[in-house]
């Protein structure tokens, strides 16, 4: 998908390093996603991807020095919950935290007061309840919605945390290592809800280290390694054996069949 040139970056990072204790975890990074393009971050474990996303989402900042500067939709300044509103996030730690007694129906509500479950003094609006039996009815698990996330099959699960990012209409889903602890069956209809959400008119960004996981519509692939961007470009030049021989660190053989790559 073409980016939306007529509203701000989703993404504007110019030199930007962001420290993990001591370490730098992004180092010196610029970087542009448009709003509304679908793009993959690929990289091995360790390479940054994670702070990459807790940057955007505002989890952690980057040091302060000149010539550095990050903006998200157009702002350099968030209130952080009212930018959580814009950006739906599917992550192994909010399936994590959602690993609970909490039911579907009430983590999918969460995403209102960006917590994992209601709380007592939270108190879900009738449009609030609304939205989230669309988002359910969605990602076909109306019938989980009184199912508690800790009985449901990973693959229910991770369909509840889509469906709680959908709840704010968002401009853009931010999938991080989503296939992580799903059987085939799981990946396979992960990777298709991600292709109807991307045709659908959201804009996708997925972090990844599974080159499996990058679907037909996402056109352009980040090549992250030891917090730097080793390439960047459309997904035909940069997915090359050559270039995924260099990032992983070990010799690669690439195939690609309908539109979709995978190593051995």
């Amino acid at each position: 998908m073409t980016a939306n040139k007529t509203r701000p970056a989703l993404l504007e990072m110019r030199h930007v390093t962001v420290l993990r204790g001591e370490r730098a975890a992004l180092d010196d990074v610029s970087l542009r996603i448009g709003d509304g393009e679908h793009v993959c971050i690929l990289g091995p474990n360790g390479c940054g991807k994670s702070t990459l996303i807790k940057t955007i989402t505002r989890e952690c900042y980057p040091v302060v020095q000149e010539g550095s500067s990050i903006s998200i939709l157009g702002k350099e300044r968030w209130d952080i919950f009212e930018l959580r509103a814009l950006l739906g996030i599917v992550s192994p730690d909010l399936l994590a935290m959602c690993a609970t007694d909490a039911t579907c129906r009430d983590v999918v509500l969460s995403g209102f007061f960006s917590s994992t479950r209601i709380f007592p003094n939270h108190h879900p609006a009738p449009e609030h309840r609304e939205r989230a039996e669309a988002a359910l009815a969605r990602l076909g698990i109306a019938h989980l919605a009184g199912r508690a996330v800790a009985e449901m099959s990973s693959g229910e699960a991770k369909r509840t945390l889509i469906a709680r990012a959908l709840v704010h209409n968002p401009r853009t889903l931010l999938f991080d290592e989503p296939s992580n602890a799903l059987d085939i069956a799981a990946q396979m209809q992960l990777r298709a809800t991600m292709r109807e959400l991307a045709q659908a008119g959201l804009g996708i960004l997925l972090v990844t280290h599974h080159v499996s996981e990058i679907i037909p519509e996402i056109e352009r692939v980040v090549l992250l390694r030891a917090g730097r961007i080793l390439a960047d470009g459309p997904k035909a030049r940069v997915l090359t054996s050559e270039r995924l021989t260099e990032l992983f660190g070990a010799p690669v053989r690439l195939a690609q069949h309908d539109g979709h790559f995978h190593l051995w």
